[in-house]
């Protein structure tokens, strides 16, 4: 009876335990992430802030070359509609960037691919850099599509690499690497482009072209460490590959859990083949996750976030800070963001992906009513637009608490080895076409509603807020395989 018990319950009694799990990447994890984000997701931020501080030197070169060219200043009309161009055509180049992306990382690998997608950068850095001495502002969109494409590449790889590479247990910590270096990305971004640096009128084409510096040192210290362990083993068979690339990320004594696990998915994998996207909208084994990963990504833009960075000029204007000081006072959102994306990534595998991410679109709620108000009443009380102030950084604290960093670690975690690659390509395709669409629709949606435009925010955070409540199950501390189960009978249960 005692042998029968032992034979039949002995993977449990020797299952490793929770406390005994790693709570801390050892070094050469911890490195190999960081090598991967700095040319991936920091590229992400660092390219959609440096463009703000040089807009009215790009659009004084633009004039100088038409009227060079064609002895005639530009019209205002023609010279914003070019000076848009340079600023969107980044989010044509993400749209791009992710719907390849997921195909370069079947075919190239996570860390093959996070490496060819430095010949954009690099590319765009010097085309950028020569637009002024060659007269060519075209060269400035050619640039942009460039580093929108690195970027949608970068994303997609960089996040396929960090959910692979983590062990179960810190998971959530690592993929918060994403929104950690988006947000350093954003910050660094806002400091360089201040006079004291980069700023000044005669620098603006230097400033635009150090998008080369993440990517040449990713190219200098992301060589030294593996392949994603489970792309080794579940898509190329590498047994030897596999086995040194877990040693080196695992340490040797941590890895025999982890081994296990990617172990039993291989097995549950072998029949399957990587599937293409157009193939997860016809398998219904995965129609719940792709509701999830579609209405998350949507949500990322279309919560508020953007609307937010639109007003933080005009409401520090009205609290009465000079326009010289404005600059130094918007690095102070960049820096709530990054101060919260380091906090969610302490907090994640403590509290778990749903107390975080559905307790931030609650706050950006609450957020939203209170913004309205203020808004509402600016000219009542001098102490208003202080209080309007007040709710922007409460918003972007929010939004970098539970949104912003989760999204992506959800959409890792959702999906098993054949479907992520995949999903990341539909996901991210939803999230660029989000970012694109709000650009494009905010402008009229501020004009027909005015301040009263949070409200719509309000009800998108509103619904997401209450459909993770309900619908989305906790995956902290869960293989793929279990919370791919779970989420399947959860969802079951919601469908009946």
């Amino acid at each position: 009876m005692t042998t029968k018990f032992v034979d039949e319950y002995h993977p449990l009694l020797f299952k490793e335990p929770k406390d005994k799990q790693p709570k801390f990447p050892n070094r050469s994890l911890l490195m190999a992430a960081c090598a991967a984000c700095i040319g991936g997701t920091f590229q992400y931020g660092y390219n959609i802030s440096i463009i703000n501080a040089p807009t009215m030197h790009v659009q004084k070169f633009i004039n100088q070359t038409w009227r060079e060219r064609y002895q005639t200043n530009i019209s205002a009309d023609a010279l914003t509609l070019l000076w848009s161009t340079i600023v969107s055509i980044f989010t044509i180049g993400g749209l791009i960037g992710v719907t390849v992306g997921g195909m370069l990382s079947v075919k190239l690998g996570r860390k093959g691919t996070l490496l060819a997608n430095n010949i954009f950068a690099l590319m765009a850095a010097l085309l950028m850099g020569l637009s002024y001495h060659t007269g060519l502002f075209e060269l400035l969109i050619i640039g942009r599509l460039l580093t929108g494409l690195n970027a949608g590449i970068g994303i997609c790889a960089q996040t396929l690499y960090l959910g692979e590479i983590a062990p179960t247990a810190l998971r959530g910590g690592m993929g918060m690497g994403t929104s950690i270096f988006i947000t350093v990305g954003i910050l660094t971004g806002q400091v360089m482009g201040l006079k004291e640096l980069l700023g000044k009128e005669e620098h603006w084409p230097l400033l635009l072209s150090t998008t080369c510096v993440p990517a040449f040192l990713q190219l200098l210290i992301l060589p030294w460490f593996p392949e994603s362990p489970r792309y080794l083993l579940i898509d190329r068979g590498e047994e030897q590959g596999f086995e040194k690339a877990l040693k080196q990320l695992h340490g040797t004594d941590a890895c025999d859990g982890e081994r296990e696990d990617i172990e039993k998915e291989r097995n549950n994998l072998v029949d399957f083949q990587t599937k293409k996207p157009w193939q997860l909208f016809t398998d219904r084994s995965v129609r719940w996750q792709l509701v999830a990963i579609g209405l998350l990504n949507a949500a990322q833009q279309l919560n508020g976030i953007n609307a937010i960075y639109f007003y933080a000029d005009y409401l520090f204007r009205q609290s009465g800070i000079p326009t010289d000081k404005i600059p130094y006072v918007t690095i102070g959102t960049g820096a709530c963001e990054c101060i919260t994306a380091l906090t969610c990534g302490l907090l994640i595998d403590r509290l778990g992906r749903k107390v975080l991410i559905a307790g931030g679109y609650a706050l950006m709620s609450i957020c939203c009513i209170l913004f309205t108000l203020t808004l509402s009443f600016q000219d009542a009380s001098p102490v208003v637009p202080y209080l309007s102030m007040g709710c922007l950084f409460a918003f972007v604290l929010s939004f970098g608490l539970g949104p912003g960093g989760v999204t992506n670690i959800l959409t890792t975690e959702l999906f098993t080895q054949t479907t992520r690659p995949a999903a990341y390509m539909i996901a991210g395709s939803l999230n660029w076409l989000s970012f694109f669409f709000i650009g494009l629709v905010f402008p009229f949606i501020v004009l027909g509603l005015q301040q009263y435009c949070f409200l719509v925010f309000l009800a998108v955070c509103s619904f997401m807020a209450m459909y993770i409540f309900f619908v989305i199950p906790e995956t902290k501390n869960k293989t793929f395989i279990e919370i791919q189960n779970e989420f399947k009978s959860s969802s079951h249960r919601i469908a009946e």
